[in-house]
């Protein structure tokens, strides 16, 4: 007797993540069992527990949202989680079919899908498919983007870092230390923060080397320069506003030199707070400051939210320091991933390399054009415990 192929059942961690929010508890049970087969369903009876919900289990690939709730609507919901999860798709469910509120949803939200109650579960399930659709489209494009984009900013800094080693020297250091700080604040994949900290450095291409140097050591400028200096982050949107994609990252940049009373809401928040913070107390470093006093010279004026970030970039300083040691070597034996603890300059004085410069595979390749004297010198470097280090 054949005996069916048994069908393995499908793991509810597999399925897509479906957030249903409404004040009406009946409403929510219903929107449950039409669709738990088919999806994994989170509830909320309120926007802030929906909040509260994401915050706590990341964001859903789809949120449903009843539009009149008390408190924070769901227009005013799908706008805020727009903000924070641009990724989530939103759907919005309302018993109110007017013209005025359909345009705030969507204005206001940026909706998928605007249904009306009551929904036929057919209509439902439809409308939950195509926004999961688009869904996987946009993460689909964020990766590709990511991907593309980062690695064209990686190679236009290293190409950069040639004519200008104080500034791209700079911009790699502050990339490594930004993305390191979004990783211990629970942001793993904040491509926009990699992009806007390597590229923060881009306004300088139109400023001469020498005042590049000027502002690095934090010297005293003259009228002109300090006009052209402060024109930088203007060229530097110029030049980006061309590029599509790139908007929380512009974002982030402008936002990184606005006052913190100033700032826009959501991801570009953090991105520009976390930014501003790195080149801050990058800045104290490159004076002469040792890490724990350019944390302490920082502390001073800060609010809560900038003191939460100050407090864990001096915990990430501190791991840094104990889990790396300073040795000496020849220039010609330092490898990827170690930092210069000084300049390095060639017999003329000309500035190839400055302090705090993380080594690159490209920067490997360029500094086979030093010459002898340079590759055979002595320098500090700074590397991890682990690697074994010749100093020679």
């Amino acid at each position: 007797m054949h005996t069916p192929d048994k069908i393995a059942p499908v793991s509810r961690e597999s399925l897509p993540l479906v957030l249903c929010v409404d004040d009406e508890q009946r409403v929510l049970d219903g929107l449950a069992a039409h669709l738990r087969r088919n999806y994994t369903i989170l509830t909320a009876n309120s926007a802030q527990a929906a909040l509260q919900l994401m915050k706590e289990q990341g964001p859903p690939s789809v949120i449903v949202s009843d539009m009149r709730m008390p408190g924070m609507d769901g227009a005013a919901l799908l706008k805020r989680v727009k903000q924070l999860y641009p990724e989530t798709t939103r759907v919005l469910l309302t018993g109110d079919p007017g013209r005025d509120t359909a345009t705030s949803a969507v204005n206001e939200g940026q909706i998928f899908r605007f249904l009306t109650k009551p929904c036929l579960p057919e209509q439902l399930r439809g409308a939950i498919e195509a926004a999961l659709g688009h869904h996987r489209l946009m993460v689909a494009e964020r990766i590709l983007l990511q991907e593309t984009l980062i690695g064209c900013i990686k190679a236009l800094v290293d190409v950069l870092a040639m004519t200008n080693p104080v500034a791209f020297g700079r911009a790699t250091r502050v990339k490594r230390l930004c993305m390191e700080l979004s990783v211990a604040l629970g942001q793993k994949t904040f491509w926009q923060l990699e992009a806007a900290a390597m590229l923060s450095q881009i306004g300088f291409v139109s400023l001469p080397v020498e005042l590049v140097e000027k502002l690095y050591y934090g010297q005293r400028l003259t009228p002109e320069e300090r006009v052209l200096a402060e024109g930088a982050p203007q060229v530097a949107q110029n030049l980006l506003s061309r590029i599509p994609r790139l908007e929380m990252v512009i974002e982030i940049l402008e936002a990184s030199h606005r006052p913190n009373t100033d700032q826009p809401e959501g991801a570009a928040r953090l991105g520009a707070g976390i930014l501003r913070l790195v080149l801050e107390y990058d800045a104290q470093i490159a004076q002469g400051q040792s890490p724990e006093s350019a944390i302490q010279h920082l502390r001073a004026g800060r609010d809560a939210d900038q003191t939460k970030l100050l407090n864990a970039l001096e915990a990430l300083v501190c791991e840094g320091e104990a889990d790396s040691v300073v040795s000496e070597l020849s220039v010609g034996r330092v490898r990827p991933g170690m930092v210069f603890m000084d300049d390095l300059h060639t017999p003329v004085g000309t500035l190839l390399v400055p302090k705090g410069f993380e080594v690159t595979e490209a920067f490997l390749e360029r500094m086979q054009n030093f010459g002898p004297s340079i590759l055979e010198g002595k320098v500090r470097m700074r590397v991890a415990a682990k690697s074994s280090v010749v100093h020679t």
